[in-house]
C-alpha cells in the first residue's frame, strides 16, 4: 500500500471513532497553561492513528498535538504529523467544521497530505507533485486578482491594525474559528482567497493543509515570507499565509 493511500485507509477509519463521540457529551479535559480542551475523542482518535501508522511504517517519526514529544523522530528521515480532531472547541460545540489532519513529512517538507471532515463527509487529499482532490476531484485555488476582491480566512486579531502598513483599502474578511487545517483547504478549493494566522503555529495544525494549497496551485509562507519547513526539534512555524499567489504578494506587500 502507498504511503497515501495508508494515510487516507486509516483516517477515514479514524473518522467513524471520532463520530462515536460527536454530538454524545464526550469527556472533557483542559490543558495546562490555557492550551485548550482535548476530548476523550482526541484521545482515542490519536491512539488508532499512532498505533495503526507506526505499525506500517516503523521507520517513520512521529508527532501529534496529543502524543507526548518524543526526540527521536529528529533523527529520522520521514515522520506523520498529526492533529486528531483540529477544532476541538468545534467538536465539543457540535459543529462539524472540525477535521482529522495527517501530514507526511520528508527532509522538512511536506509530502503527504490528507484532511478528513468526518461529519461533512469531506476528504481532502494530496501527494507532493500530484495535485490535491476533495473525494477524489481535482481541486484549484482562486483566480482573484485583486486584493480589495479578496476573501480572507483569518481571526478577528490578524486585522489589528499594528500588522499592516497601511489598511485604507478595505478587506474583505472572515472571522473563522473552526480547525486551521480546514481553512487551509477552503483556500485550496478556491471557496477563499486566503487564510492566514500570525500567532505561533503548531505544526500538526497546517502540516497536511499547507501541502493542499500548494499542491492546488496557491503559495504558502510563514508570516515573513519564508518558506515552512517541518519537524522542527520545537514543532512551531512563524504563522502562516497560504492563498492564490496574486493575493499572497498582495498581503506580503501590506504587512508591517
Amino acid at each position: 500500500m502507498t504511503d497515501i493511500d495508508l494515510m487516507i485507509d486509516t483516517v477515514t477509519k479514524a473518522g467513524d471513532i471520532a463520530l462515536g463521540y460527536f454530538r454524545r457529551d464526550p469527556q472533557v479535559w483542559h490543558k495546562a497553561d490555557n492550551a485548550g480542551p482535548v476530548t476523550e475523542a482526541d484521545l482515542a482518535v490519536d491512539k488508532m492513528l499512532r498505533e495503526n501508522l507506526t505499525a506500517a511504517r516503523p521507520d517513520f517519526g512521529w508527532l501529534s498535538e496529543e502524543t507526548q514529544d518524543n526526540a527521536d523522530r529528529l533523527a529520522t528521515a520521514s515522520q506523520f504529523i498529526a492533529d486528531p480532531i483540529d477544532g476541538t472547541r468545534a467538536f465539543i460545540e457540535g459543529n462539524k467544521d472540525w477535521s482529522i489532519s495527517l501530514a507526511l513529512v520528508t527532509n522538512g517538507e511536506v509530502t503527504g497530505g490528507v484532511v478528513f471532515l468526518p461529519a461533512r463527509d469531506l476528504l481532502f487529499a494530496a501527494c507532493k507533485g500530484d495535485g490535491a482532490t476533495l473525494n477524489g476531484t481535482p481541486i484549484s485555488v482562486s483566480k482573484t486578482t485583486s486584493f480589495d476582491e479578496a476573501e480572507i480566512l483569518a481571526a478577528r486579531p490578524n486585522f489589528d491594525p499594528h500588522h499592516w502598513k497601511d489598511l485604507k483599502t478595505p478587506i474583505a474578511k472572515r472571522n473563522f474559528k473552526s480547525s486551521l487545517a480546514y481553512r487551509l483547504c477552503l483556500v485550496a478549493e478556491g471557496r477563499f482567497d486566503a487564510m492566514m494566522s500570525f500567532r505561533p503555529t503548531w505544526e500538526w495544525d497546517i502540516a497536511a493543509g499547507v501541502l493542499m494549497v500548494q499542491e492546488a496551485g496557491g503559495l504558502t509562507s510563514d508570516r515573513q515570507g519564508a518558506a515552512l519547513l517541518f519537524n522542527n526539534e520545537m514543532p512551531q512555524t512563524n504563522g502562516v499565509l497560504a492563498a492564490n499567489p496574486a493575493i499572497h504578494a498582495a498581503i506580503r506587500q501590506r504587512l508591517a
